[in-house]
């Protein structure tokens, strides 16, 4: 008999990341607060793990409480907590870092007794978190610090962050910038790296987490290095197309749509089966074939990603070739931003 339960019977924390995932800017995602709240009411709380190094985990908590989220500023874990605690960890107690970032993350540094400084003289290290006010000044003290031999830990390698604007560079940005200056690579302590995981994990208390987030790249990533099941959510920086060619490292156990998807069976959002209504092949030339109909399902979209992913993946995955047969498959892969052809056709493009 196949398991009917829900995400929230299988898991005892969720591991949620905040922009993209809860909120947009000041405003909150739709449905993010009552899906948070149903599953605070059903005995399963959520840790918030953000990889957002410019403001202070009490003042997330105040955001998030404003918008009508359950948190206090021990449910907040930020990556510039994971940040100074990496860095401490490697320098003398009172070392002075540079901190390329904001006072929230000097005072993190501060903290874990180190000494924050603007300035390269006399610095051993760098710590590196998003700031909107960072200029190529601040670059280049960090620039020098560098090159002297400095430590160097990023809170996060994000290059876009999610606004009501649409994605605007994040901190990998800025990493990118550094990195092409300097030749070098920090050490990232937030999603993907497995330092701010792993820290929620240990002050959560999870002992059967789900890592929950909208960035392959980041959140996915990240719930596969600390070796927990990820759900993507389709409310921020990844869609359809980047999942379906996602590399193993990125693939998420679940989809969904929104975070309304929890008291859902799991079976119903994993990506590891061909869901009831489509029918998928993989070609012999790397294409993949959509048929059916959703056999009724009130999201026929998503079930068709997931099934393609199911059977994409299985062979290899990576960039694919996507042809449909039939109105509904090739509606559906239109709804979700597919690159297709009919499957008559041939020349089947590629989307990656």
């Amino acid at each position: 008999m196949t398991d009917q339960r829900s995400l929230l019977k299988l898991h005892d924390v969720l591991l949620v990341d905040l922009d993209g995932t809860l909120y947009a800017g000041h405003d909150a995602i739709p449905h993010a607060v009552d899906a948070v709240v149903d599953a605070a009411a059903r005995g399963v709380r959520t840790a918030y793990v953000t990889n957002n190094a410019s403001r202070r985990p009490s003042e997330v908590a105040a955001h998030l409480g404003e918008l009508g989220f359950p948190a206090t500023t021990d449910d907040v874990m930020t990556s510039s907590q994971a940040g100074a605690a990496l860095l401490a960890e490697q320098v003398d107690p009172g070392a002075a870092v540079l901190v390329l970032g904001t006072d929230a993350l000097a005072e993190e540094c501060a903290l874990v007794g180190l000494k924050p400084v603007r300035e390269a003289p006399g610095a051993v290290a760098v710590i590196q978190g998003h700031n909107p006010d960072t200029g190529w000044r601040n670059l280049a003290e960090a620039s020098v610090v560098l090159r002297a031999g400095g430590i160097w830990v990023a809170t996060n390698t994000d290059l876009t962050l999610p606004t009501p604007r649409g994605p605007l560079p994040g901190n990998g940005a800025m990493v990118t910038a550094l990195k092409v200056a300097t030749g070098l690579e920090p050490q990232v302590a937030g999603k993907p790296g497995l330092r701010l995981v792993r820290e929620a994990v240990e002050r959560s208390g999870a002992r059967a987490g789900l890592v929950v987030g909208d960035r392959l790249d980041t959140d996915i990533e990240g719930g596969h290095a600390a070796s927990l099941p990820t759900l993507l959510v389709l409310t921020g920086i990844s869609g359809p197309s980047d999942v379906l060619a996602a590399v193993p490292q990125q693939r998420p156990a679940y989809v969904a749509a929104n975070l309304t998807a929890l008291p859902r069976p799991a079976v119903e959002l994993a990506t590891d089966a061909v869901r009831p209504g489509w029918y998928v092949e993989a070609a012999p030339d790397g294409g993949v074939l959509l048929a059916g109909d959703g056999d009724g399902s009130p999201e026929p979209g998503l079930d068709a990603l997931r099934s393609l992913c199911a059977v994409h993946w299985a062979r290899g995955g990576g960039p694919y070739t996507l042809r449909t047969d039939g109105d509904a498959a090739a509606g559906v892969a239109t709804e979700l931003g597919l690159v297709t052809r009919d499957a008559q056709d041939v020349g089947a493009a590629t989307g990656a």
